[in-house]
């Protein structure tokens, strides 16, 4: 939130804004047995100004990129499927991330292609957990995952292509460094998910 705030005493000429989505499959490292990654979305919103001058319009290169989303993550257990069913761990956070954001250029001209990263923090705003008792008293001593870690952090990179004036694609790797299940002291039980989304500028300089 720092970082909005920030952009508010930048140059109007260098400052953007807009929205982003993105569908992801999730998964959390090293817990449930039989695990599977989990689909979800995130809808959020961005800002981004200029680090570096040019003298053509709309030409430089390297960018800060503050976001902030809202974001479904979780996974799903399929251990003994015909017995238990499918166990359904969702985690939906509010996530803030602050990208450096890198044009290839030439001659004073950026390309259509740029990579991204930079640090992420997750609050968790909903628990669903869906899981039959049964697993649960079968599985717990290995699982040890009663209690969910409420803030997270991380790291997110990436890359992307510019579509048009307003729009760009991107590909994007989220990876946790902070236990989901602290209570699990077995594994690192990290959240990471792998999204493809868009970006859409509703003001573009």
């Amino acid at each position: 939130m720092a970082a909005f705030c920030l952009l508010l005493m930048v140059n109007a000429q260098t400052f953007k804004y807009g929205l982003t989505g993105n569908v992801h499959k999730g998964s959390i490292v090293g817990v449930h047995k039989a695990s599977k990654g989990a689909y979800g979305g995130g809808l959020g919103l961005f800002g981004q100004w200029s680090l570096v001058e040019s003298d053509v319009s709309d030409a430089a290169w390297l960018y800060m990129m503050p976001q902030i989303e809202y974001s479904m993550q979780g996974e799903m257990a399929k251990f003994k499927e015909e017995k238990f069913g499918v166990q359904r761990f969702n985690h939906d956070y509010i996530a803030a991330a602050l990208y450096l954001k890198y044009f290839f250029h030439q001659s004073g001209y950026k390309r259509d292609l740029f990579v991204f990263a930079g640090p992420r923090i997750e609050f968790l705003v909903r628990e669903d957990r869906q899981v039959d008792p049964a697993y649960d008293l079968t599985n717990y001593r290995f699982n040890l995952d009663d209690e969910v870690n409420p803030f997270g952090y991380g790291v997110s990179f990436g890359a992307g292509l510019t579509l048009s004036p307003q729009a760009e694609a991107f590909i994007r790797y989220d990876q946790g460094f902070s236990k989901v299940y602290p209570n699990n002291d077995r594994h690192h039980t990290y959240n990471r998910l792998l999204a493809v989304g868009v970006n859409y500028y509703l003001k573009n300089n």
